[in-house]
């Protein structure tokens, strides 16, 4: 037949029509049983992955306002650990001009207790140096005029003397 070179259209036999009564029960049985279950399982899929990427938006949202709010918590803790350094600043500044302060007065305080210790040890110097030149003066008198008149009167004249020359008012 074929081997003819016979090209023919097929013929409608008894094995065509059983292959077409199979198929189509075979389509019916599919369409029946099978499908619907094949249906019924993709569109419970279809649900599933529809609810787990309702899920994830749900989660990704989540993440967002977690991360949002941790930025926010940074954000605030960050002003808080600013404040806590701008206080210590400011606290450690009034500290060092308190200790200035109390360094300055305590220096002007030394200054002024011994400019007083000066004045002091220059006024007992003075003194010293007056009694004794008083004692020279009664001494050298004693030996210019041999003998010694009155050692108190002779002690204020001489005391009236320096006093007259450490003034500047001395008269002659």
């Amino acid at each position: 037949m074929f081997l003819a070179g016979e090209a023919g259209v097929i013929d409608i036999n008894g094995t065509v029509i059983v292959e077409l009564i199979t198929f189509l029960i075979m389509l019916a049985i599919l369409a029946r049983w099978v499908y619907p279950e094949i249906v019924r399982l993709a569109e419970a899929r279809q649900r599933m992955v529809a609810e787990q990427l309702k899920e994830a938006e749900k989660a990704r949202a989540d993440a967002e306002a977690r991360l949002q709010e941790a930025k926010a918590n940074l954000d605030e803790a960050r002003k808080t650990a600013q404040q806590v350094v701008d206080a210590a600043t400011r606290s450690g500044e009034q500290v060092r001009q308190d200790l200035k302060q109390k360094a300055e007065d305590e220096a002007r305080r030394i200054g002024e207790n011994a400019q007083k210790e000066i004045e002091a040890e220059r006024a007992r110097a003075l003194q010293s140096a007056r009694d004794e030149v008083a004692g020279m003066v009664v001494v050298a008198t004693q030996k210019v005029i041999g003998e010694t008149l009155d050692e108190q009167k002779h002690r204020r004249l001489i005391e009236k003397a320096i006093e007259e020359v450490a003034s500047g008012d001395g008269r002659g």
